[in-house]
């Protein structure tokens, strides 16, 4: 679960993890509906025969599809703000994938505090989140990104 606090406290959080997400199955039939809906099949990806013989030794996910994970992943990880009615993704600092997530795995992922900006008289806050997407068993991440998200209040 990830701590949430109000809104003028919310500095106080900086530095600080505020949160871990549940384990998610990345299984080979997300894999293949994220293909189909981007129209990225290299065969790395759907290809199961084909991929035990590459040095990853089957499928992996796609990257762009353990990034685009990070609203599920992230729902117990992100500091929560008491009062948002809405929060909305704004945009990435940063983002570098770091290992390959295979076909069948579990990740999870992993938040940080690492800036926040109130905005809007108090109304809204851009927090500023480094990320770290971990895969079970493994000791690297499948990624890190600096997620920029807003939330807004009343």
């Amino acid at each position: 679960m990830s701590t949430i606090t109000k809104i003028e406290n919310v500095e106080d959080f900086i530095g600080q993890e505020t949160g871990v997400g549940d384990w998610v199955v990345m299984s080979q039939d997300r894999i293949n509906q994220f293909a189909d809906v981007t129209e990225d099949h290299q065969f790395i990806h759907i290809d199961v025969d084909r991929a035990k013989e590459t040095m990853f030794g089957g499928t992996i996910a796609h990257g762009f599809l353990t990034l685009s994970m990070l609203a599920k992943l992230c729902e117990d990880a992100i500091l929560g703000i008491e009062g948002t009615t809405m929060g909305v993704n704004y945009g990435f600092e940063s983002v570098r994938f770091l290992a390959p997530v295979p076909s069948g795995s579990r990740i999870r992922a992993r938040a940080e505090l690492t800036e926040a900006t109130v905005k809007g008289g108090g109304k809204r806050v851009l927090l500023n989140s480094k990320i770290t997407v971990e895969i079970e068993g493994s000791d690297r991440p499948a990624l890190i990104a600096q997620w920029l998200t807003m939330a807004m209040t009343g």
